[in-house]
């Protein structure tokens, strides 16, 4: 089924307490280029796509619920990217160069299944989780038969 929305580029805003901590976590440690920016907000490359931090006070910052996946409790609010196998590996590389700590350590989910893939999640300095994966067989990412998930 095509959509309008099929070449459509990701935009995504998201809410930092401290500027110069999410410049140092998405420019230097995720090694995302930084596009436009002022006072109270940086755009930056992510994977192609636009994310734009935006400078609020700490008691804005929203709560995160979570949600039970596979064993873990997922924070329900994340967003990351689906990598290649091999550039999973050299990001975490990348987080352990830098010293980031994982709100859930790196781990294959859904093993031997058609949809296994590889997953971590990560916070930026204020609180937001990311969510990095890769698919065994990346043709599962959307894949709906015989995938009974609990």
């Amino acid at each position: 089924m095509d959509s309008a929305l099929d070449s459509g580029l990701f935009h995504l805003a998201l809410p930092v307490d401290d500027l110069d901590a999410a410049a140092g976590f998405y420019g230097d440690v995720l090694g995302c280029r930084r596009g436009r920016a002022s006072p109270r907000w940086i755009d930056y490359d992510f994977g192609g796509h636009q994310l734009v931090v935006h400078l609020v006070d700490r008691e804005a910052m929203p709560a995160v619920a979570s949600n039970p996946v596979d064993g873990e409790s997922v924070p329900a609010a994340h967003f990351g990217l689906v990598l290649a196998w091999d550039a999973w590996d050299a990001l975490l590389a990348r987080f352990e160069a830098h010293g980031v700590p994982f709100a859930i350590a790196p781990q294959t989910r859904f093993a031997g299944r058609r949809g296994e893939q590889r997953t971590c999640f990560v916070c930026d300095p204020a609180g937001n989780y990311l969510e990095f994966k890769c698919f065994r067989n990346p043709d599962m990412l959307f894949a709906t038969d015989g995938l009974d998930y609990p």
